[in-house]
């Protein structure tokens, strides 16, 4: 990381942290490239290293079998990874990796255990954005549960634009699907559904943002409660 403490940093969580607690570490983040489909978590393993997202999106993803697989989270430059260690443990049944590649700033679980142990301020920050995480993701079950088809993408594209720069999505039908946990040609039906109705423009790979307004609108009330209390927790 930059030595330059007074740079406000990209990432969300570190820019709100008091000088002291973000002197505990500072020492140990590394800036680090991270590639379309990184593995930042595999299932089951020990985690050996916390990213604080500076741009980029990671899918935190639930996996039944080989066939089975559902994006349960997104994490960008408003979040960190490593939920299971933050809670007290070192790893978790869930994969996290790169869906659209970025950079984080990287620090290993011994350090930021030792950070967090030093301070009760950086550990309720980080706790509080658990609490954060936790609602995206129960949020995320019920869209799954309830929503149609057009408002859960409509809802994931607007998570998407939250934790990227531009109306550009640089994304894939296959990488939709897995997301969305639907088959692709549920995915293409409702890519042109949106389209029709000019929110929307897709590409080879990408989908561009025309409309954010009426995307709003079409993902209702399954989109804005998990933004407000990320806002209302951290800020």
């Amino acid at each position: 990381m930059s030595d330059n403490s007074t740079k406000r940093s990209p990432n969300q969580l570190l820019a709100t942290l008091t000088a002291s607690d973000l002197a505990l570490l500072q020492p140990h983040l590394t800036t680090v490239s991270l590639k379309l489909l990184q593995d930042l978590e595999k299932p089951d393993r020990p985690i050996e290293n916390i990213y604080f997202m500076l741009s980029g999106i990671a899918s935190v993803v639930a996996t039944v079998s080989d066939d089975s697989r559902v994006e349960i989270g997104l994490i960008g430059r408003e979040g960190m990874t490593g939920a299971a260690v933050l809670l007290g443990d070192g790893q978790s049944p869930h994969s996290t990796y790169m869906q659209a590649a970025g950079s984080g700033d990287r620090i290993g679980v011994r350090a930021l255990r030792n950070a967090v142990g030093e301070s009760d301020t950086l550990h309720r920050v980080f706790l509080r954005y658990m609490q954060s995480f936790m609602v995206q993701t129960a949020h995320t079950a019920i869209a799954n549960a309830r929503a149609s088809l057009p408002e859960r993408l409509a809802r994931w594209v607007l998570m998407a634009q939250d934790r990227m720069d531009g109306p550009k999505l640089t994304l894939t039908h296959e990488f939709l699907r897995l997301m969305l946990g639907v088959r692709r040609a549920g995915v293409t039906e409702a890519l042109h559904d949106l389209g029709e109705r000019g929110l929307i423009k897709t590409g080879r790979g990408e989908i561009i943002v025309l409309d954010r307004a009426g995307l709003k609108r079409i993902a209702g009330k399954f989109y804005g409660l998990p933004e407000r209390e990320h806002q209302r927790l951290i800020g």
